[in-house]
């Protein structure tokens, strides 16, 4: 896979956001993801790819979809057109609207995102609930997703050389973390509780000075592969567990290849290949990413574009400027 496809890619991720932006406040979640979804759709069959969706849009919230298997790229928009040449196989997980409440609300944090990968190269997850455990590179290697919170806290502060009551964690806003939300604050650790995004809060977890040192939580399997991809560029990492509840779960996990479901996952096990491109683009005001700005002559975007090979982390600033003669290009 080309590490020139990054730029490709940023091209779907910024024309995605751009679509869900026009849509931010008005209260439509599914509206919002709807234009996501369509944008990204069309910008991809414009990238010259063999793209195959392995992690589609969220079944769980009946919303519309890039569907697991749905083929995508110029290979499939040119296909019985008589054109000739090979592209390259690439595995994509995307979410075109990561935070679809967090657009529809206007609150921070909405992003829309997708990773690429060589073939076979991100892990084909149900879409169920997955418990899991986000930290930057200097604390991968003294936590454990069975650990108790207070010592897993207690060996990212070591890392960190600081006290755990300097320490930021993001969880998820939801009954199901009441547990573990008293068992941080036990600690004196500080909490930081968002009502969607476990994604961008995960990647913010793998940024040095961003403020936060860990997430912690369950949330969506879709999403932790995504963030997997994430944190193979930034050399975070995420410890993962599916949730599987009920027979139908685990009949799920069997028909998708997942023979083990009570394994823990680590980044390299959620999102294997040797190449991994991960874009992001942000719709709403956020922790690392601004949200998209329109102005009189053009609009800005603000994304997030990394890879393996070459390793690779780019924040890029773009402005996209309206057709007409007369336009002013601004800082």
């Amino acid at each position: 896979m080309d590490s020139d496809l990054s730029l490709e890619f940023l091209r779907v991720v910024e024309q995605a956001a751009i679509a869900c932006a026009h849509t931010m406040g008005q209260g439509d979640r599914h509206g919002s993801d709807l234009v996501a979804v369509e944008a990204m759709r069309k910008v991809m069959d414009s990238v010259p790819i063999d793209g195959t969706i392995v992690i589609g849009e969220g079944e769980r919230d009946e919303a519309p979809m890039l569907y697991i298997g749905e083929k995508v790229g110029m290979a499939h928009a040119l296909k019985g057109r008589g054109s000739a040449g090979a592209f390259p196989q690439v595995d994509i997980a995307v979410d075109p609207l990561e935070g679809t409440n967090l657009c529809a609300t206007g609150a921070p944090n909405a992003i829309a995102v997708l990773a690429a990968s060589t073939s076979g190269g991100l892990l084909h997850a149900p879409d169920l609930y997955m418990e899991k455990l986000v930290v930057g590179p200097s604390s991968k290697d003294v936590v454990s997703l069975d650990a108790p919170v207070a010592d897993n806290l207690k060996a990212i502060a070591r890392r960190l050389d600081r006290q755990v009551e300097d320490l930021v964690v993001i969880v998820l806003d939801r009954p199901r973390h009441e547990k573990l939300v008293a068992d941080i604050r036990a600690t004196g650790a500080r909490i930081r509780l968002i009502s969607d995004g476990d994604l961008s809060a995960g990647i913010a977890a793998a940024v040095a000075g961003s403020g936060v040192h860990a997430v912690m939580g369950t949330g969506g399997a879709p999403e932790g592969v995504l963030t997997a991809a994430a944190m193979r560029c930034l050399n975070g990492e995420i410890f993962a567990r599916l949730v599987v509840g009920k027979p139908e779960d685990e009949a799920r996990c069997h028909a998708m290849g997942i023979k083990d479901t009570k394994r823990v996952y680590r980044a390299g096990d959620l999102a294997s290949g040797e190449t991994i491109i991960f874009a992001a683009s942000g719709v709403t005001d956020g922790t690392l990413l601004r949200g998209v700005r329109f102005f009189g002559d053009g609009i800005r975007t603000s994304s997030l574009i990394m890879q393996t090979h070459p390793h690779r982390v780019r924040f890029i600033d773009s402005i996209h400027v309206d057709p007409r003669p007369d336009v002013k290009v601004r800082f």
